[in-house]
């Protein structure tokens, strides 16, 4: 459908635009900026005045939960949260059951997300199979299949000989590996970050050296294998420095932090409200102004959503039993505003961190608006505020911002040209 959008401040970080323009849709893509194509009608109009355009947000972590978990959502009800809060391209983890080690489940997760229509999905597939950190996974074929990146989660490789040629398999590819930097063995048994919040409530600590010794290891085994490494869910300020080191010496490197690191601290956990549990823990307000930083500075080039939807026994025992995870998704630009709000991040800076930022990490070939580019879109009203909770879609309510009074509105979310979600 020929789409033009009306008077709309048309934010792209990819090229630097910011202005007030007029857009023009045709055939799922954009045809025109500011002028329309020669012989163009548009068969729809949206008033934008007053309306932020940017290119729909990418999301670099949201899981859907199928196949395996429908308890906690499906494909549908959770590619229909993200629309509503921006998203128009996600990547889904490979924590699924079976688990997205094989062509066939990339191939059902890439099929469900077609009949759903409402975001692009990328999987990211399993770098062992099983994700037992023993054997590779069939990478080249779940490439080919679609998957744009391997990952183990938390799942770590007990051995770092097998850990260090899978990584040198995956770079005479040129695939992108994506570490979620926690040794398994200080982690172990704990559920918060380890400090002055968890020996006061007695709660098993997690310290920050299970994210700096795991952090380092992998960055030594990236300096000697050459492999392309995304580092996600950084959780500490010392994390990101590390981080920020390896970049400076020229490693191929990037790094995404959870929107909710950036706004909440392990203080939060002082009710024993599970709502906060989640794995890697919070930690302190250092490591969360370390954090802010580096997502200033560009180190930290991309801000995911670390969706988690939980189906409500799962988050109903105490603190310790309960299973870790925030739902966030349909929040994930009215959220990020308020960094925004707060004065930490001006609009631009924060739209590439949500756009442009993540789909280079994992060189997407989405995040951009431009003549030519998938007309994917969002459409939100700066001036207005989001009442979280008042209309909510993904299947997952463990969300400890419901009732809070945001800022923005998404209005519109466009894919291909396509209304996947108008408020």
């Amino acid at each position: 459908m020929r789409t033009h959008i009306i008077g709309a401040r048309l934010i792209d970080p990819a090229s630097g635009t910011d202005q007030v323009t007029d857009l023009y849709l045709e055939a799922g893509k954009v045809a025109g900026i500011g002028q329309a194509p020669a012989g163009y009608e548009a068969e729809r109009s949206i008033d934008a005045k007053g309306l932020v355009a940017a290119p729909g947000l990418v999301d670099l972590n949201a899981a859907l939960r199928e196949p395996g978990y429908s308890r906690k959502g499906n494909i549908d009800s959770e590619t229909r949260a993200a629309a509503a809060g921006g998203v128009t391209s996600l990547c889904c983890p490979p924590l699924t059951r079976p688990v997205l080690d094989t062509p066939a489940v990339a191939e059902l997760i890439l099929d469900r997300a077609r009949e759903a229509g409402h975001t692009k999905v990328f999987p990211i597939g399993a770098l062992s199979k099983g994700l037992a950190g023993e054997q590779l996974a069939e990478l080249v074929a779940l490439r080919d299949t679609g998957c744009v990146a391997f990952s183990n989660g938390l799942a770590s490789f007990d051995s770092n000989r097998t850990l260090r040629r899978a990584m040198e398999y995956a770079a005479t590819f040129n695939l992108t590996l994506v570490f979620h930097a926690q040794d398994a063995s200080l982690a172990d048994g704990g559920m918060a970050h380890e400090g002055a919040t968890a020996g006061f409530l007695g709660l098993a600590g997690i310290p920050e050296s299970a994210e700096t010794v795991a952090l380092a290891r992998d960055l030594l085994l990236v300096e000697q294998s050459g492999v392309r490494a995304h580092f996600s869910q950084l959780t500490s300020a010392r994390g990101a420095q590390m981080i920020a080191d390896a970049q400076a010496r020229g490693l191929p490197v990037t790094a995404d932090v959870a929107l909710y690191q950036l706004l909440l601290t392990d203080e939060a956990l002082i009710d024993f409200s599970s709502l906060y549990h989640v794995q890697p823990p919070l930690r302190t307000r250092a490591d969360r102004g370390g954090l802010r930083e580096a997502v200033k500075s560009g180190v930290i080039g991309a801000i995911a959503s670390h969706h988690q939807p939980h189906e409500a026994d799962a988050k109903l025992a105490p603190f310790a039993a309960t299973e870790p995870g925030i739902s966030s998704v349909e929040l994930l630009l009215p959220l990020a505003l308020s960094l925004v709000e707060d004065g930490l991040l001006d609009l631009p800076t924060l739209l590439a961190r949500l756009t442009a930022g993540p789909a280079r990490a994992l060189r997407l070939p989405v995040g951009r608006l431009a003549v030519g580019a998938p007309a994917d879109l969002v459409l939100f009203d700066p001036a207005a505020r989001t009442r979280a909770g008042e209309q909510w879609l993904s299947r997952g309510r463990n969300s400890p911002f419901i009732g809070q009074d945001l800022p923005g509105k998404v209005r519109y979310t466009l894919m291909d040209g396509h209304l996947t979600y108008q408020a």
